[in-house]
């Protein structure tokens, strides 16, 4: 493997970081002027279906041998309902309730919920190694540095608004409910990848399958018309963005997975955070604690580590 191969997917999941930040923080601006964050699912993967069907439509063209069959539709159909429409829904219905922040975060459980899950399935071996042990220790970090972030606060380190801690602890159980649904598709996309390995047309199956989910779940939990409206221009944007990102990070991630396993596109995710608690403080002047703080810096020993 030549060098530029090597770090190949390093960069593309810097760069899934980044538009993953990039979205987290616009839909916290779009949430804050009363979007639904169900509509707002709904609309983000449609919006990736249009912009990777064309892809897959011509990647497709000629090519005879990866035909989606009753057992590769049904293990999208799984992926997009763990991977999108489960994981989705929860974190952003969390994001109402919590900084965005906090929210990305708690989302840094991935990892460690990634790493117990892939060595139940025997994904991940744990061997007499400093590398085995560095994993279980930076699991115990990663998950003590959850408990922090959500229950403990200290002094604010910047003079903003206080929260609810009993609104921002159930913000938390469902972004924590969020992670373990990514940690879970991580794994089952190894599994998706082996029987279904057209990446473009896979990802254009997903947001399709996602958004239809999606929008039966809204129906009935939302069943009003009015939350469909989008009156703001901040509110489209975030849908435009976010679909894009999601038409780039699905191709990515899947890419990503089949050449170095669900826990190595997993360890990337406290990236994510260092951007949103940075550009969140600035750009929507949110809440900055030292229990927080302390309680990030785990998963920064995690990512490390890992």
């Amino acid at each position: 493997m030549g060098l530029m191969e090597y770090y190949k997917p390093i960069i593309v999941m810097i760069g899934c970081q980044f538009l993953y930040a990039g979205t987290n923080l616009f839909v916290r601006a779009a949430l804050l002027e009363e979007m639904s964050s169900s509509v707002f699912v709904v609309y983000r993967q449609f919006i990736g279906f249009l912009l990777m069907a064309p892809f897959a439509y011509f990647s497709r063209k000629g090519k005879d041998g990866c035909r989606l069959k009753w057992k590769s539709f049904w293990l999208i159909f799984l992926l997009s309902f763990v991977g999108v429409t489960a994981n989705h829904n929860s974190y952003y219905m969390g994001m109402t309730l919590i900084t965005t922040s906090v929210a990305s975060a708690m989302y840094n459980l991935a990892p460690a919920i990634t790493f117990v899950m892939a060595y139940t399935m025997g994904l991940e071996k744990v061997v007499r190694s400093w590398g085995s042990i560095a994993k279980i220790i930076g699991t115990v970090l990663c998950v003590s540095g959850a408990a922090v972030m959500a229950l403990l606060e200290g002094p604010k380190l910047l003079d903003t608004k206080l929260g609810d801690d009993h609104t921002r602890l159930i913000g938390c159980l469902l972004v924590f409910g969020s992670s373990c649904c990514w940690s879970l598709a991580l794994i089952l996309q190894a599994r998706v990848n082996e029987y279904y390995p057209d990446y473009v047309s896979m990802t254009a199956y997903m947001c399709l399958m996602a958004s239809l989910q999606s929008g039966i779940f809204t129906v009935l939990v939302e069943p009003s018309t009015n939350v469909w409206k989008l009156t703001t221009p901040m509110q489209i944007f975030s849908c435009l963005f976010a679909g894009m990102t999601s038409a780039i990070t699905f191709f990515a991630q899947a890419w990503c997975v089949a050449r170095r396993g669900p826990l190595f596109s997993a360890l990337f995710q406290p990236l994510c955070t260092v951007i949103v608690t940075v550009f969140g403080y600035i750009f929507l002047h949110e809440d900055l604690y030292t229990g927080r703080c302390s309680g990030s810096d785990n998963w920064t020993i995690y990512s490390a580590m890992g």
